[in-house]
Parts: structure tokens; C-alpha cells; sequence
């Protein structure tokens, strides 16, 4: 038993050593750089499907290592552990020390002040009691402790001082940040959520002719609403903050080259209950790049954009149904985009409900917002540049099953490649479109491209915490610099009456910690206690005299 409890004992005091606590915060920044290099399933799991159907085997191994989820592997959670214990062992023992040191009055001079780094020497022709009191002026900043010649070991009256105590209690200060870092990050991590949602806006190629079916408001009041979510194990889903907002436009300022220079987007917004108000009465907001919108403790960032084609169906029997449907951007530069359409058609066209299934509709193609069409003949299509210039469609139209209601969850991006090699879904015709331009397929359905509308992706962010991590950073930085600027010295004096009057002054001082800087500070107190001038001031003095 005894041997068990020795080497816990090791075993705590190799985990509360400053050494080791370095090597466990040095070993968790290099366990966070998989997370920057590699896709996160957290962030976007389609991204590390595509990595892991990529890269074969070792994207497999990867895996297994979590290195797909690296923030919230076992490994990195046991360094983020381990590094906390040995951070919080590190400083209560020094907290204690620290303040041992500083209830302890400074030490007595040493009997051969000569042998000190730092001595100096001199016959001032004032009393004892004169330089005493001097002594005590000057050092009144300075923790000082008076020996009499009883106490003192050369016999003679003596003052020790000391100074820079507030570098250990930065230096305290700073790792204690730095354990309210970590812990505000994990309590931010278990308490926050953040989610992001598309909405598509009423600016486009169509200059307001069309107005969009769909709703261009979001509201924060259920985790549905969003198109992707994801909390810490702390949140429930019972806690969002009401706020709504309406996305009115959205604007993309381009270079000549292409390049993007600015994203803005207008919105209006209420929260609480003034959610329930008239729309008209929200406030208004520019939202751009950097500069979210934070109410309810919330904050709205403009993360992305993109385009949602409008396309209209018209069946033989004058019915039309008509979608804006998001494209995904495949050329980040260009924003040729890919996305697909589904159609349903309208209720009394065909016998039964089967018979309709067989003549759903399924849209899959290319949109470019500047179309510039290449190739042998002319037909492909790609985009010349990001604006919504001269908007095209290239698709391919599909009869069959589309899989509307089958219950089973599709890309709103893809199309399952499983109805087309089943044969439940036909292809019976590709065709390029030009803005309001149409085709009319075997059976009298006429499909019409009306334009594009733009889309602006928002992301929601809520994390109590993150206002503590702010704060303690900078703490952490403030008591950071202070621990480097603040030095710890001591300074003794030693005085005598001297045999011809006036009193002998020997005096010695002592760095603690870095040296820099005080020699001179140790000369200036030597020279004010003695009365004497500043060689740089005689120096200049004598310099304009011989002027």
C-alpha cells in the first residue's frame, strides 16, 4: 500500500509540474492541427464523405483515429483534462507559496555587501537619524524591513527592501486565465448552439416581376427551422431566444476580375415579443462580411451566397407549378452552381395515385449566373463570371418516380442515381435555357427558366461563455505582460556614524529575475540617497558652458 500511495505521490507531483504542464499545452496545440487541415464531421459531414471516398485506406485509418472529429475525440479531451488538473495543481501550491513570500518580511542584509552583484559606497555629511529618515523616503514604494545593530550581522543599523511581488502574482494571474480559458471554452462547447439557414431573397435577374412563393422570414423559435444544427450536450432545444427576421436582398460587390470585394445583405428584425408586431414596423439592419447582427444574445453572420433558379412547369391542362430552389456552387469563383427539381403533378390529371407517380418530374443541371457557352457545338455551359449578368440553364429533364413521397430523405442538390439505373426515372430530354426561354417535352408539358433569384446563407451563433473567454484572454495577456515587465530586486543600506562626522553609506542590491535595466535603477536610488548629480546632467551642463 505504502508503495502505491509513493508513486501517486510521483505520479501527482511529474502532473503539477511546470514542465509538464507546458508539454501537455504544447501537445494540445498539436492535436488541434488535424482539426484545421482535416474536414470535421461536426462542421460538414458530406465534405469528410467525400474525403474518406477519396483518399481510400488512410482516410479509413484517419477515422478510426478520430481525426475527423478531433474536438471531440477521447484524445484530445483527456489532454484538454489533463492539462487543466496539472494547470489547477501548479498554481494553488504557488498561490500559497506566493503569499507565504509575501507575509514574510524581505531578508536581512548579508554581512559582506561587497561580494553582492550591485555595491556601492559613499560619506554623506548628514547624520545618522538625517539618512534614516532619507532611506525610509525613498523607499516607501518598497516592502522594507529596519534592523538595529542588535539584529543587524555587521553590528550597524540596516534596511533591507524589496520589490516586484505583483510579477509571481501576474505570473499567477496569467495561469489562472488561462484555466478560466479552458473552462469557459468547454462550458461554451456543452451550453451553445449554432445553426445555419438559407433563405432565398427577392433580389434577382427577375427585377421584381416575379414574386417568390416562399416565405423570406426566419424565425428563431424552433431548431426546424434550421437547415443544419448543431448544440452542446447541455442544450436541449428548449432554449432559443425568440427573434425573427426578414431577408430582403442581398448584394455582391465584384471586381473586374471576378473577385469578390463586399457582401451585404438588408434584413429587417424583432425580437422578443415584438416578433408578433407588424413586419413594417421591425428595424432594419445592412448585414455584412464581419459585422453580424447580435440580439438575444444571438449573433447573425452573413456567412455564404449563391443562386436559386426559378423554373416553371406548365401541364397540358393549363396548371403550373413554379419552384426557386437553391443551386449548390461548384466553381466558388464563377458560382456555376448544380441542383435538382422535383414536380408533382396536379391532383385529377391521372386515374390514380400510382398512375401519377409515374409522371413526377425531376429537373438536374447546371445554372451559371453569366453564361458562356463552349464545346464543339456551343452546348456546355459554364459561367464567365459571379454576377447575374446573363443567367442559363443546362439540365436534363427526367420522367418517373422521383422518390416525392416515398418518405425517404434526398438531396436537395442530387439526384438519386439509384431511380435512373432502376429505371423508375427516364430522361427525356436536355436542353440549354436562356432566361424565359422554354421547352415543351412529348406530352404537351411545357418548362419555362423565368430567371434566378439570390440566396444568402445565415448563420445563427449563441454561446453564454463567449464573453468570459474574451474576458480572460485579456487577462491573460494583460498579466502576461506584466509578468514580463515587472522586476524583482532587492535593495540593502547600511549605515554608520562615521569617525569625522556625517555617515558612512554602503549600499547592494540584488535582481531576482532578469537583470536588464537594473543597474541603472540601483545607481539612481545610490545617487538620490547621496545627493548626487547625474553624469548625463554634468555631462550636458559642462557641454553648454563651453558654448
Amino acid at each position: 500500500m505504502k508503495l502505491i500511495v509513493r508513486y501517486l505521490r510521483k505520479a501527482w507531483h511529474w502532473l503539477t509540474s511546470m514542465r509538464t504542464a507546458l508539454a501537455l499545452l504544447f501537445l494540445l496545440a498539436l492535436a488541434a492541427i488535424p482539426g484545421s487541415l482535416l474536414p470535421q464531421r461536426d462542421l460538414n459531414e458530406a465534405n469528410v464523405k467525400d474525403f474518406i471516398s477519396s483518399h481510400g485506406k488512410v482516410a479509413e485509418i484517419y477515422d478510426k483515429l478520430q481525426l475527423f472529429d478531433v474536438f471531440s475525440s477521447i484524445w484530445f479531451q483527456a489532454i484538454f483534462m489533463l492539462l487543466m488538473v496539472s494547470l489547477v495543481g501548479c498554481i494553488i501550491p504557488r498561490s500559497w507559496e506566493h503569499y507565504k513570500a509575501w507575509k514574510t518580511p524581505p531578508t536581512r542584509a548579508p554581512k559582506y555587501l561587497e561580494k553582492m552583484p550591485l555595491h556601492a559606497e559613499g560619506h554623506s555629511e548628514h547624520s545618522p537619524e538625517e539618512i534614516k529618515a532619507r532611506v525610509t523616503k525613498l523607499l516607501k514604494k518598497w516592502r522594507v524591513a529596519e534592523s538595529g545593530p542588535e539584529e543587524d550581522r555587521q553590528g550597524q543599523q540596516s534596511f533591507s527592501a524589496e520589490r516586484g511581488y505583483a510579477r509571481e502574482l501576474c505570473n499567477l494571474i496569467f495561469h489562472i486565465a488561462l484555466v478560466a480559458i479552458l473552462v469557459t471554452v468547454a462550458a461554451g462547447r456543452l451550453s451553445n448552439y449554432e445553426g445555419q439557414v438559407i433563405v432565398v431573397t427577392e433580389s434577382g435577374s427577375q427585377d421584381g416581376e416575379t414574386k417568390l412563393d416562399q416565405s423570406t422570414e426566419f424565425c428563431n423559435t424552433s431548431t426546424s427551422n434550421y437547415d443544419s444544427f448543431r448544440a452542446g450536450s447541455l442544450f436541449d432545444g428548449t432554449g432559443l431566444h425568440p427573434f425573427c427576421f426578414v431577408a430582403h436582398d442581398f448584394t455582391a460587390d465584384y471586381l473586374d476580375n471576378g473577385q469578390a470585394e463586399m457582401f451585404t445583405s438588408n434584413v429587417s428584425y424583432a425580437e422578443g415579443d415584438d416578433i408578433y408586431s407588424d413586419p413594417s414596423s421591425w428595424k432594419d439592419y445592412e448585414l455584412s462580411v464581419n459585422h453580424p447582427l447580435r440580439l438575444s444574445h444571438n449573433r447573425v453572420y452573413l456567412q455564404g451566397h449563391g443562386y436559386a433558379p426559378t423554373v416553371t412547369v406548365e401541364w397540358p391542362n393549363g396548371e403550373k407549378r413554379t419552384q426557386t430552389i437553391q443551386f449548390r456552387p461548384d466553381d466558388m469563383v464563377r458560382f456555376l452552381s448544380s441542383g435538382v427539381m422535383r414536380f408533382d403533378p396536379p391532383a385529377g390529371m391521372y386515374p390514380d395515385l400510382f398512375e401519377r407517380r409515374q409522371n413526377q418530374l425531376a429537373i438536374q443541371g447546371l445554372f451559371a449566373p453569366t453564361a458562356q457557352w463552349s464545346g464543339e457545338n456551343g452546348q456546355l455551359l459554364t459561367s464567365a463570371y459571379p454576377g447575374l449578368t446573363d443567367p442559363a440553364l443546362a439540365i436534363d429533364i427526367y420522367r418517373g418516380d422521383a422518390g416525392l413521397d416515398t418518405g425517404t430523405a434526398q438531396s436537395i442538390f442530387d439526384l438519386d442515381s439509384s431511380l435512373v439505373h432502376s429505371g423508375q426515372l427516364q430522361k427525356i430530354d436536355r436542353v440549354n435555357l436562356s432566361q424565359n426561354e422554354s421547352v415543351t417535352l412529348d406530352d404537351g408539358t411545357k418548362v419555362t427558366f423565368n430567371g434566378a433569384s439570390q440566396y444568402a446563407n445565415y448563420q445563427i451563433s449563441y454561446d453564454p461563455f463567449q464573453k468570459w473567454v474574451l474576458v480572460s484572454a485579456l487577462l491573460m495577456l494583460v498579466s502576461l505582460v506584466g509578468s514580463l515587465v515587472i522586476k524583482r530586486r532587492r535593495v540593502w543600506v547600511r549605515i554608520s556614524p562615521a569617525a569625522d562626522g556625517g555617515t558612512d553609506i554602503q549600499m547592494a542590491g540584488l535582481a531576482r529575475t532578469d537583470r536588464a535595466g537594473w543597474s541603472e535603477e540601483f545607481y539612481a536610488l545610490y545617487r538620490e540617497l547621496l545627493e548626487l548629480p547625474d553624469p548625463d546632467e554634468v555631462e550636458e551642463d559642462e557641454i553648454w558652458v563651453d558654448d
